[in-house]
């Protein structure tokens, strides 16, 4: 109950300061491209309940039935001038702070995974689950996309075995260099899911 109290207190606090902001990002989306400023995508949640994740739009409209789908690397063609720049601040995410008002999602977690990733989980990786998914997490601060998918999942576990307070706050402490650095955004050669989407 004190962790949902916190993520209700902190989300509603960090909308209404960052709505001027997300203002300008729509406003921009909106002027650059048509479609849909929010974009929703099904994800898994806790207990692998499903639930439509939002964030700012950063690629062209109908995206994912393009090019190379659901996959994204830097450099796709298919990401807006706009969403270039959403996405190097992660400012495309702050609509997940929704999500954790909704109670989809807690501030801290593992990211949110797509159904066939789910699908493919082992037993073990199944745990990931246990936790509701967050916007940040402790695969998120120890290299985000660029990861082998199998040490993702691996520190993912590690955040759910070892959850507490003092590592979430360890977590927060280092999403901002995070962010600021922008790195890990993009799977590259090595980093990420590899199966089909």
């Amino acid at each position: 109950m004190i962790r949902r109290a916190l993520d209700v207190i902190v989300a509603g606090v960090a909308l209404l300061l960052t709505a001027p902001l997300m203002a300008l990002a729509m406003l921009a989306i909106r002027l650059e491209s048509p479609g849909s400023v929010i974009y929703r995508q099904r994800r898994v949640g806790k207990e692998g309940r499903p639930f439509d994740v939002f964030k700012l739009r950063t690629m062209v409209d109908g995206a994912e039935h393009l090019g190379a789908g659901l996959a994204v690397n830097a450099g796709d063609s298919r990401i807006t001038r706009v969403g270039v720049l959403l996405r190097r601040t992660s400012l495309d995410e702050l609509p997940n702070l929704a999500n954790v008002l909704r109670g989809d999602m807690s501030l801290i977690g593992p990211r949110p995974t797509l159904p066939v990733q789910v699908a493919a989980y082992d037993e073990r990786q199944r745990r990931r689950l246990s936790v509701k998914p967050g916007i940040t997490g402790w695969a998120q601060v120890n290299g985000r996309a660029s990861l082998p998918w199998a040490e993702r999942i691996e520190l993912d576990l590690y955040y759910v075995e070892h959850r507490s307070l003092g590592l979430d706050l360890k977590i927060l402490s280092r999403t901002p260099a995070m962010v600021l650095s922008g790195g890990g955004l993009y799977k590259g050669h090595s980093g990420g899911w590899e199966g089909e989407l």
